[in-house]
């Protein structure tokens, strides 16, 4: 999804990095790695985590990430949130997370389809 979002865009404005949550990993080792990650992402005002689905094991060990670093997290990762908060790289963590969610929300379009007579 990352990759799409920069495609689209054309660029990445924000620092980010995307840790692959396969199903035969070992949890641990990926919390490890997303510490990691955080302390070379945070800039000093905590770092946004997107995830897929709430209660997955990205989420959490996303949610163990809190007792370790400030964090906000965001589940229900789509396209939509992604270049949402692309698009606002100036925003502070709180607005961010907002702005991710509200993304995610917003880029949610039901189309009906009229049948033929």
């Amino acid at each position: 999804m990352l990759d799409t979002a920069t495609t689209i865009l054309g660029n990445c404005p924000l620092r980010v990095t995307a840790i692959p949550v396969l199903t035969d990993c070992e949890p641990d080792v990926i919390f490890e790695t997303a510490i990691q990650a955080c302390a070379d992402l945070d800039q000093g005002d905590g770092v946004l985590v997107l995830t897929d689905l709430y209660g997955s094991t990205p989420s959490n060990i996303a949610t163990r990430l809190i007792d370790r670093h400030a964090v906000h997290i965001v589940s229900g990762l789509n396209i939509p949130m992604l270049l949402r908060i692309m698009n606002y790289p100036e925003l502070g963590l709180d607005m961010l997370a907002e702005k991710a969610a509200s993304g995610a929300h917003d880029g949610i379009i039901v189309t009906a389809h009229k049948q033929a007579s």
